[in-house]
Parts: C-alpha cells; structure tokens; sequence
C-alpha cells in the first residue's frame, strides 16, 4: 500500500514533464501563427511600397513625354494615378469604391461604374488614355514600350493585395491554437502545484496571458487591410501617392 502511494505521487510529481512536451509544441505553433501573420503584414506593405514607386516613376516618365502645353493631358494623370492608389486602398477596405475625378474636365470618366471593380476600372482607363495618346502621335512606339511595365504593375499589385485579402489563415487552425492554450493553461496547476506550490495561482494567469497575447497579435496582423491602429495605413500611402505624383506631374 505504501509502495503505491509513492508510486501514485512520483507520477503526479513528473506530469511536469508532459506539460514540457506540450509547451514546446505549443510554442512551435504560436511561432509559426506569428510568422505567418507577420509575412501577411509585411507583403502588404511591399506590395504598397512598389505601388508607391510604381506610380511615381509613371508621373515621371509622363512629366518627360507629354507636352508642357498639353493641360488637358497632363490634368488627366495627374489625377488618375493618385486615383488608383485611393480606389484600391477603398477596394481593400470595404470593397466598393468612390471615382472623385472632374468629370467636366474629363468626360471618359463618366464611364465608371462604382458597382463594378474600381481598381481594374482605373487601371484600364489609364490604359486606355495611354493607347490613344500613342494612336493620335504624342507618344512614340519606343515611349509606349517603356510605359507598359508600370502599366501592367497596376494590375499586378492588385491581385497580390487581393491574394492576402482574401487568403485568411484556416479558421481550423487559429481554432485549435486556442483550444490548446485554453486546455494547456487549464491543466497548468496539475503539473506544477508540486514545484510551485501556492505560486502557481499566480503563475498560470500570467502564462495564460502571454500565450494569448501572442495569439491575438497574429489575428490582429493577419488582416493588414482593415481599420485597426496595427494595419497598415494605407489611407494615408494613398495620400502620399497623390502628392508626390502631383509635385511631379506639374500642371
């Protein structure tokens, strides 16, 4: 009988070891959960570095080969590109748009539909206006062939925006996460109450904290478009982009 009341506490004293165990993979999951979150927030952010540079290398380039007489032409991408950059950022956020172009100045605008994809929409007029300023001989075959790699980058950065939009990490898995720390936490003072003795009371909200913590971080970054003060802002990239591409494009 004696023997197995020693029996009995030596085991209840290594249970420890099984918490151990469950602890290092639980750390491996919570590493991989806030890495992956992480390289969701940091591709965002490139993406809208390269729509940065990608609009003001086309304001540049426009600023070299359209006439310093061509107002009207000149108005139309000064306006657009920084329109780009505002309708994507709307698309991200709530999914439709808002086309704040002069439409008297520019009647081919009244040809978009705020129903329908605004970013691709923009994209093609730019296209669009492009195409016809080559056609009607202001801009050269050489100058169109330099032109269409920010052309295309428009829609390029788009879709990669869409991808991290709409690729959210499984809901199987963020479930499990924390049905593992809630269970882990939960049995915390089974396994330690004999090397912690009453200090486990303490112990186990304060790792129950941490783990959550660095859980919630993950959520909270795995969606970089949103309107939380982590995501990224893109409101405001929107409005650096109309600056810069209007300091360049001068009227």
């Amino acid at each position: 009988m004696e023997y197995l009341k020693l029996s009995d506490k030596s085991w209840l004293k290594n249970i420890n070891i099984v918490h151990n165990l469950l602890g290092f993979v639980l750390s491996l999951l919570l590493v991989f959960r806030t890495n992956t979150a992480y390289d969701r927030w940091w591709e965002a952010r490139k993406q809208w570095g390269a729509l940065t540079n990608t609009s003001r290398i086309l304001a540049i380039k426009m600023q070299a080969y359209l006439d310093p007489e061509d107002k009207v032409n000149r108005s139309f991408y000064r306006k657009s590109i920084s329109l780009f950059a505002e309708t994507l950022a709307e698309y991200l956020k709530s999914d439709y748009t808002r086309f704040m172009l002069d439409e008297t100045a520019h009647p081919e605008l009244k040809e978009l539909d705020d129903k329908k994809h605004g970013p691709n929409q923009v994209a093609a007029l730019i296209f669009k206006k492009t195409n016809k300023l080559y056609q009607e001989g202001k801009l050269s075959g050489e100058q169109l062939i330099t032109l269409n790699k920010e052309l295309n980058a428009f829609t390029e950065i788009t879709g990669a925006c869409e991808r991290i939009k709409n690729t959210p990490i499984p809901l199987g898995y963020s479930s499990f996460i924390k049905t593992f720390i809630i269970l882990y936490t939960a049995t915390l003072p089974i396994g330690y109450v004999f090397s912690l003795g009453y200090f486990v009371i303490a112990a186990v909200p304060f790792v129950f904290y941490v783990l959550a913590a660095l859980e919630m971080i993950g959520e909270s970054i795995e969606e970089p478009f949103g309107t939380d003060s982590d995501d990224l802002p893109i409101d405001k990239m929107a409005a650096n982009i109309k600056k810069h591409s209007q300091e360049i494009l001068l009227p």
